[in-house]
């Protein structure tokens, strides 16, 4: 986990508190610990997303491979040519 060295105030509706702090005890963790959580969620860091990034290669279709490094400089040199 990492060092907590923000601290922020929120303010919530009653019915919103009631939702936190129910998933709070359900979990047996704090309410400020759902809302990390809800956060974490809600907008995902770099590592999340690099996770879904390697997901995503691993369900892509294979694709093909040159066989030499020469036949794949080529292709890099011929890539090269067709980038704006």
């Amino acid at each position: 986990m990492h060092m907590l060295e923000r601290r922020l105030q929120i303010l919530l509706d009653d019915a919103r508190y009631r939702r936190v702090a129910t998933a709070a005890k359900q979990r047996k963790t704090s309410v400020a610990a759902v809302i990390r959580d809800a956060i974490d969620q809600a907008l995902p860091g770099d590592l999340e997303k690099k996770r879904a990034a390697w997901e995503e290669l691993q369900n892509a279709e294979p694709m093909p491979v040159p066989e030499t490094v020469e036949e794949l400089k080529a292709v890099i040199r011929e890539s090269r040519g067709r980038l704006p």
